[in-house]
């Protein structure tokens, strides 16, 4: 039995279709990874899943959370999930970002860098930062897949 597990590539993939998509990255990756393993069930298992326990989490949350939040054992465990929250983004991000410089590959990292700078420093819209990173993929796929067609022939 053939399991159709995706590859680092493709998960890395998907994770930036997932981000570039409008909407919760971490439902687009779902739909992304449940729909190419199982299809449209698939997405529709993964999505559930994805979305369900947040929601049932915090409904709870917020019904109690009125009586308690003066609490300070309360604040105090609300910061420490803000620290946790903010390890996990910083994981995920030098795991992507030592990916990105094992492929060696100059451009990727020029846009990463690119990207961070003008976000940071000079506050440049998202969306324009998007744009111009879809666009200087594109020419940049364009362009290795002519370098290969010539080494083809």
């Amino acid at each position: 039995m053939q399991l159709k597990w995706i590859d680092e590539h493709e998960m890395m993939d998907m994770t930036a279709i997932a981000q570039s998509s409008p909407g919760a990255i971490a439902v687009n990756a779902s739909i992304l990874v449940g729909y190419h393993v199982a299809g449209f069930a698939g997405a529709l298992c993964t999505v559930l899943g994805t979305v369900i326990p947040p929601l049932v989490i915090l409904s709870v949350i917020s019904f109690f959370y009125a009586a308690f939040r003066d609490n300070l054992i309360v604040n105090m465990v609300m910061k420490g999930m803000q620290a946790g929250v903010a390890a996990v983004i910083c994981d995920v991000v030098l795991t992507m970002g030592r990916s990105v410089l094992s492929t060696k590959q100059l451009v990727s990292f020029l846009m990463l860098a690119g990207a961070f700078i003008a976000v940071y420093f000079f506050k440049v819209n998202i969306i324009l930062i998007l744009l111009v990173c879809g666009v200087v993929g594109a020419v940049n796929t364009l362009h290795h897949q002519g370098h290969r067609k010539g080494a083809q022939s």
